[in-house]
């Protein structure tokens, strides 16, 4: 499917990841297994919610830096996730309404939803492509990306709460490497990732007999392997922080 076909196929008898973050953010495009699944992954780590909330602040921080203080102007955003307020283009655009954004999910549900809502001011764009972040050179290759974003010029690259889906530590440095490698000298990589470096091993146990966290679902990396995976892309500046200390 291109990025400008219509999405047919949305299986809402199982919970996915968008559509359950979109539930602990108090939203309402989630159904009964979305509803089921993040319920029981509250009932084990009840800061669930707080920590989907910090996510949020943490990329509206990140995007407002990146335009007041690092000049972007153009952002690639994958993993977008359901609408909910403060979405990048909104916080871009409400500093320097000039601002591009794509918006990148494999959700098909998203999509339906992003094209109906993230509508950009009248002197920037947003676009959207549904697409997967284990292919990124079908994301680069894609037309409404290269219609909308000038890769000669710095781009910020948003993988907020994503890479986390992606189970095999090669395939994650591979996929970021990819979008890296295309990104222009004064670009920007903003990623933020599910850890079990502050969950206590009684919850990391329960969750993970439960199915909710290794290969089917969330992978948990801590810095040091978090660290590993951002290496892969060739750049030793890669810095992570706990995102609460950054906060303060």
């Amino acid at each position: 499917m291109t990025s400008s076909g219509l999405s047919v196929s949305i299986d809402t008898s199982v919970a996915h990841p968008a559509r359950r973050y979109d539930y602990w953010l108090d939203g309402k495009d989630d159904f009964a297994a979305d509803r089921e699944s993040a319920d029981a992954i509250e009932k084990i780590y009840p800061h669930i919610r707080t920590s989907a909330r910090q996510n949020r602040m943490f990329l509206q921080r990140a995007v407002r830096y990146l335009v007041e203080q690092a000049g972007i102007r153009q952002f690639l955003d994958v993993g977008t996730g359901l609408p909910a307020a403060g979405n990048t283009h909104q916080v871009a655009q409400s500093i320097a309404p000039q601002c591009r954004i794509v918006y990148v999910d494999n959700d098909p549900l998203v999509m339906v939803h992003a094209r109906a809502l993230l509508t950009s001011s009248a002197q920037g764009r947003t676009a959207y492509i549904e697409a997967d972040l284990r292919e990124p050179q079908t994301i680069l290759a894609d037309e409404t990306l290269t219609g909308a974003l000038d890769l000669a010029q710095p781009i910020a690259v948003l993988l907020v709460a994503v890479l986390h889906f992606l189970p095999d530590d090669s395939a994650a440095g591979a996929a970021v490497k990819s979008l890296v490698d295309a990104m222009a000298p004064g670009s920007y990589l903003v990623v933020s990732h599910a850890t079990d470096d502050l969950m206590d091993h009684g919850s990391i146990e329960a969750l993970t007999a439960a199915g909710h966290v290794g290969k089917t679902d969330t992978t948990l990396r801590g810095k040091a392997r978090g660290r590993g995976v951002l290496r892969r892309t060739g750049d030793g500046r890669a810095g992570i922080a706990d995102r609460q200390r950054m906060a303060a």
